[in-house]
């Protein structure tokens, strides 16, 4: 699929209307020591992200830098929809994740992947999980699992409904200055539902931004 990149500054500027519906609470979390007020949900807190069979290591078609450390292992066990406009939001999707956990390992939220991948509630709601971990001195380490991968479009095609369960049970906080490693019992905590709402980017081929997020916490369906 070809890519262009996009220059942060017009990431930044983008705006676009909310075409679908999403419902749910809010959760993302590292381990049960790492639990982050949310953005644009309830009370609940976000989790760690992954990547398809690994994590990009430079600059992707966007042109946008993902990689992350060896230690921080994204895993996305997603079948490509057969749509091109799902497929293309399904693949940002979890570039906005990785971007969030770029920002984490990099201690800010000013990171240019973040501004590539996420507008309005998504923007917000990166931004609350990367200050969130630097504020508390933590970075995250481990294997965080996506599955079960649910895509639906809006009827123009501008918008895409991104749904997905998150293990998060092998992937844990990490002191910075100590490199402790903040384990926890596996627990029905390690279990998220995510909905992300992915909005086109009008300029851009190919490009969609995370617009909200949605994340039921303590998923009995994701077990």
């Amino acid at each position: 699929m070809k890519r262009r990149s996009l220059p942060v500054a017009a990431a930044l500027a983008a705006s676009a209307a909310l075409l679908l519906t999403a419902c749910g609470g809010g959760d993302d979390k590292s381990s049960d020591n790492d639990k982050i007020a949310r953005a644009d949900q309830g009370s609940e807190t976000p989790k760690e992200s992954a990547a398809s069979s690994g994590t990009p290591t430079e600059g992707n078609s966007d042109g946008v830098d993902l990689s992350l450390p060896k230690d921080m292992n994204l895993v996305f066990d997603w079948d490509k929809p057969t749509d091109k406009n799902e497929a293309a939001a399904m693949d940002d999707a979890a570039n906005f994740l990785r971007a969030i956990y770029r920002g984490v390992d990099r201690r800010t939220s000013k990171e240019p992947a973040v501004a590539t991948y996420a507008t309005d509630g998504g923007l917000k709601y990166a931004k609350t999980q990367i200050d969130s971990r630097v504020d508390d001195g933590w970075t995250a380490t481990g294997t965080r699992r996506h599955y079960q991968l649910a895509t639906r479009s809006a009827s123009n095609g501008n918008s895409v409904e991104v749904a997905f369960c998150v293990d998060s049970s092998k992937f844990y906080g990490k002191e910075v200055k100590t490199g402790k490693v903040l384990k926890s019992e596996p627990s029905i905590a390690d279990f998220d539902f995510f909905k992300i709402i992915m909005i086109k980017y009008p300029t851009t081929e190919d490009l969609w931004q995370a617009s909200k997020v949605f994340v039921e916490t303590k998923a009995e369906k994701c077990q």
